[in-house]
Formats: C-alpha cells, structure tokens, sequence
C-alpha cells in the first residue's frame, strides 16, 4: 500500500512506514494513493465479520503484511461484534461499545496496537498521544504490557467524564497519563508540537495513535461493511449514516467505505455546538472558534485533524460532495434526543443521540438510517442519569476499574512542561 502526505506530495511511504511515522512531514496526513474498489461486494458483504475485515484491510493494504499475519492480527483485534439494532422501522444503531473499553475506538486501537507490535521487531517505540475522551482508554487498553512500548495520554483535565478517565488512569505499568489544564485542541497543539521536535520525536521514537495514523483509520472501515451486511438487500443502498463527529476519523472510515464500493447513499456529519464543519460545508467558509465544552465531550473539537483526508477524497472523485451534509445540535436537543429514544426503549448517551437527531431531521421517506453508537452509556453515567432521571448500572469492565487508584500527573498547558515530564519518565 503507497501512501502520501496530502502537505507534500513527495513524501511517500508504504503502509508500515506510515503506521511506524504517525504523520508525515510538516504534520501532513498519510492517505491511499489509489483506492481500488471491490468487483463483487455482495460477495464481500456475505461473509462473516473478521473474514471479511481481512478481505478489507488486504483490498486496502495489499501483500504488505503476510496473509497469515493480516489474519492473526485481525483475528486478535476484533473479538467483539458490531451489532445494528433497530430503534424504529428504518432507524438502526450500530452499537461499537461491545469491546473491552466500551467505545468505538477499540476497534482501531486493537488493530494498531496488534500491527505495530507485529512490525517494530522489539525496538522502542513511544506513543503519544491526545484524548477527548474515549481514545484514551482504548489505545492504553491496547497496548498495556507490551515491553517495547510506553504510552503517554494527554487530556483536558476536568473535561472528560470520571468514568471515562477511570478506563485509562487507573492502569499504570508502560501507560502515562497526564492531565493538561486547557480542552482537546490544546492537547492536540502539544502533541503536534512534540512531532515538529526532532529532539522528543527521534529521542523518544514517537508515534501517534490518533485517527491520524492509518491503521487506526482502515480499521474503522471494517464496522461500515458489518453495517450495511446485516441491513436487509433491499435496503442497503437506500442507507444514510448519521456520523457523531469530533476529529473526523470516523467519518472519513466511513467514506473510504464507500470508495470500495460499498452502497451507502449519503453521509450526515453530526457535531455538537462545535460546528466548524456544518457551517463550513454551509458557507465555504473554514472558521475555526473557540471549543466550547458540551455534555458530548468526545466532540469538544473545533480543529479536525482529519478533515484534509475528507476533503481528498471528494477532489480525488471518491466521494461526491452532495452525499455529505452537516446537522450540528445544540445541549437542549442532545437532551431531547436522549430523551426521544428513552421513549422509544433504547437508552443512549450524548454522542449517539446528536447523530439519531441528525439523522431524524433529514431521513427521507424511501431512505433507511443508521447513526452511530460510539459509547456505552454507563460511560456517561452522571449525564445519562441527569437527563434520564433514572439510575443505569455499570457493566464490568466499568465497575472492574471504580475504585482503583488514579496515576495520572498534571501538569500546566505548556509544551516545554510536557517535554520535561516526558524526558523525566522515559529516559
């Protein structure tokens, strides 16, 4: 697999290169330098969920990794499945919370964790990298008590849920956690920071785990076929994915989906009141502002890292631009949705019902929805018993981490802070 950095066209490297090197330089995104779809995806579609992720991941990685090997790591990464349950009569979730972390993100995180212990060959490797939430937890989760790898997580202290921060800081051994005074994109300034120093970057063998890095991204892409597999025929390509978004990896997941092939309609990027890609998409106008916090906190980002990604593959031809719009919901609409879907017997948590009112709003009468469920909702336990007004139990991995003891650090919004902490445990 060729890929490029969409900042500088010269700088190529095939797919454990780009996994090993995070970003390219002068922080450019690595993306495919071809997307070959499927001849047959009906054929692809029918078959079971990790034989067809390694169909996937081979269709996208080429004979880069040894079949053999593609299939153990694929294999050991999804142990979990990817349910679509219906919430009214042409309204599904697909629920991503069935793995160890309870969130999305362990599926990409698992697959990298697997790819990069398979290819590093034992040599130190340090990842570093930002978190709004739910990140944190799968990428320290996977790549806990691996010997050649440290782990260090940057997130908004007081910014993400207790729950949530319990998943990752209560782990110790190779994982650092380190609270930082300021929001995501703060987090994220710092970690790109440490990338442009050669000094931290060669020094400490850095990598990121970030939707960033393509492993996580192709990953991703495997959820989607699970989706639409296990939607009627008749419906598949009448499908409209409603996408919660923050950092835009899902989305773009999503979009290489269907680059392959797969027959999905139209894409809704969901955002919360940080709103720069709906109103982008709206006026033509990138205007980045301040990130507020909301009680969606995994989208508290205002600067996408992976827009450029999205963006490439609709000048490429990819993707048309009329199949994507943006629907971005306020505090006071999360709550109804919350809410809506009580009423309907499902029980949700923030992030998925900004992508069911997304999707309510704008599903027409011949088309079938699918919003993403990108967290459990015990991982919002506080906010969902607040809006709810009734108690939900925590499921074990959950309960299993309450009351241990927290290892994270603090430390102030500043990169020569960080750079100190990271040479004081790492060298």
């Amino acid at each position: 697999m060729n890929l490029v950095n969409l900042k500088d066209a010269s700088d190529k490297v095939n797919f454990a290169e780009a996994v090993k090197k995070g970003l390219g330089k002068n922080q450019g995104l690595y993306f495919p330098e071809e997307i070959i779809p499927f001849e047959n995806i009906d054929e692809v579609l029918a078959l079971p969920f990790v034989e067809r992720s390694i169909r996937i991941l081979k269709q996208l990685i080429g004979d880069e990794l040894p079949e053999e090997l593609l299939s153990k790591i694929v294999t050991t990464a999804f142990q979990f499945g990817a349910p679509l349950v219906s919430v009214t009569e042409n309204i599904y979730s697909l629920e991503l919370f069935h793995g160890p972390t309870l969130a999305f993100k362990d599926f990409g995180g698992r697959f990298m964790a697997q790819v990069l212990a398979n290819i590093s060959k034992g040599e130190p490797i340090t990842i570093l990298t930002a978190t709004s939430g739910d990140t944190g937890a799968a990428v320290a989760h996977a790549f806990h008590g691996i010997n050649n790898i440290q782990v260090v997580i940057l997130y908004p202290k007081g910014k993400i849920s207790p729950l949530q921060a319990k998943l990752f800081t209560t782990l110790g051994g190779n994982i650092h956690t380190v609270a930082i005074e300021g929001d995501f994109d703060g987090c994220q300034q710092l970690v790109k920071a440490a990338f442009d120093d050669p000094e931290v970057r060669d020094g400490l063998h850095l990598n990121s785990a970030n939707s960033i890095n393509i492993s996580r991204l192709l990953a991703q892409v495997c959820y989607y076929f699970e989706a639409v597999a296990q939607l009627p025929k008749k419906q598949q390509d009448k499908a409209v994915f409603s996408i919660p978004s923050g950092n835009f990896g899902n989305l773009t997941a999503g979009m290489i989906g269907k680059s392959l092939g797969l027959p999905i309609k139209r894409f809704i990027a969901a955002t919360n009141l940080n709103d720069t890609v709906p109103r982008y998409l709206k006026t033509g106008e990138w205007t980045p502002k301040s990130t507020i916090a909301t009680i969606s906190n995994a989208m508290d980002v205002s600067q996408p890292n992976n827009w450029p990604r999205i963006e490439a593959l609709i000048e490429q031809g990819y993707i048309d631009k009329d199949s994507l719009i943006g629907e971005a919901v306020d505090e006071e609409y999360t709550q109804v949705a919350m809410r809506q879907l009580a009423s309907l017997g499902y029980v949700s948590e923030p992030h998925a019902a900004i992508g069911y009112r997304s999707l309510s709003r704008s599903l027409a009468g011949d088309e079938v929805g699918v919003f993403l469920g990108t967290a459990h909702p015990a991982k919002f336990r506080e906010t969902v018993e607040n809006v709810l007004g009734q108690p939900i139990s925590l499921p074990q991995p959950l309960a299993d981490c309450v009351g241990k003891p927290d290892f994270s650090v603090d430390i102030e919004n500043s990169y020569e802070a960080l750079k100190s902490h990271m040479f004081s445990i790492l060298k």
